[in-house]
């Protein structure tokens, strides 16, 4: 169950009335928000979610099940896993890895997807950290139909324009060819994919067809979603102690405001570039922070405290 309250879930073509921008009608908005008790934004909820969905990301599924029923040792093994917590300096490491669990947390618990490619688990070498998108998945839309998800994750201290260009340049790396065709072969050289298919075997072989290098990337775009988690520091979430009708006013509005901004300088930069643009999905998933720093260092602190048992 996704535990964070939506505040907007739709196609960005039904909220803005500007038709200069020229929208696909495949740009969607996932706007979320945490909740407050006591006063207080619920900050041990937040590290709640990264924790229990650290190791579908951290461990293969041969590890997870050995693990099964052993929830401090999953978590131990989880942390051993997480690259980026060596230096403490490295603020901008911990929060992109964190960031991709968080992406990871959603796309299985409101996109439904299926635990099948644990990103972080794949990214052991130090060299690849940077190659590749964040977060990878493959969700089953019914009648033996699926889509491929291939997620970016930040984690901001402000989502402002000057940020944008960095985001829609990492789009737009991860939609070359070589990067579409190694993330491909990374999924269809998964020895489990086809147990968490339920023995589908049609639905599987639909599946190793499509993503096959012998096959054309351009038969895949259709069925390609491209998820965009911006996790960032909020000045508005700090303001409220609760959260109120005004609070999602707010946030409503700020959230859509910045996500029209992304998608006009996406679409700008992206269209003639990127081959069937038109036919690929974008899905930018909106959540605040009310402190950065704060989320991060008790992420590390966990990270250490686990890794040290």
């Amino acid at each position: 169950m996704l535990e964070f309250e939506i505040l907007i879930d739709d196609f960005l073509y039904n909220l803005d009335d500007d038709t200069t921008v020229g929208y696909f009608k495949k740009e969607k908005i996932l706007s979320l928000t945490n909740d407050f008790e006591n006063g207080i934004w619920r900050y041990s909820k937040f590290q709640s979610f990264i924790w229990d969905n650290i190791a579908e990301t951290s461990l293969s599924y041969n590890e997870r099940e050995s693990l099964i029923d052993k929830k401090f040792n999953t978590l131990v093994e989880s942390a051993k896993k997480l690259r980026l917590i060596d230096s403490k300096k490295n603020q901008i490491g911990q929060g992109s890895e964190l960031a991709e669990i968080i992406l990871y947390g959603i796309m299985k618990h409101y996109y439904k997807a299926l635990p099948v490619v644990p990103k972080i688990f794949y990214k052991q070498n130090n060299q690849d950290n940077a190659k590749g998108s964040d977060s990878v998945h493959i969700v089953i839309d019914g009648n033996n139909e699926f889509s491929l998800w291939l997620g970016e994750a930040k984690f901001y201290n402000s989502i402002e324009d000057d940020r944008l260009d960095t985001i829609i340049t990492s789009i737009k790396n991860s939609l070359e060819l070589e990067k579409l065709k190694k993330e491909n072969s990374i999924i269809t050289n998964l020895p489990d994919l086809n147990r968490f298919l339920n023995k589908n075997s049609n639905l599987y072989d639909n599946i190793i067809k499509l993503l096959a290098k012998e096959s054309s990337i351009d038969d895949l775009k259709p069925k390609l979603h491209i998820p965009i988690l911006l996790l960032y520091e909020c000045t508005i979430t700090k303001k409220f102690n609760e959260l109120s009708e005004e609070l999602k006013k707010q946030l409503y509005d700020y959230h859509l405001e910045r996500v029209k901004s992304y998608f006009s300088k996406q679409i700008k930069k992206l269209k003639e570039k990127i081959h069937k643009y038109d036919s690929i999905h974008f899905h930018v998933i909106i959540l605040p922070v009310p402190c950065k720093n704060k989320i991060i260092d008790k992420f590390v602190e966990n990270v250490e405290h686990y890794k040290n048992q």
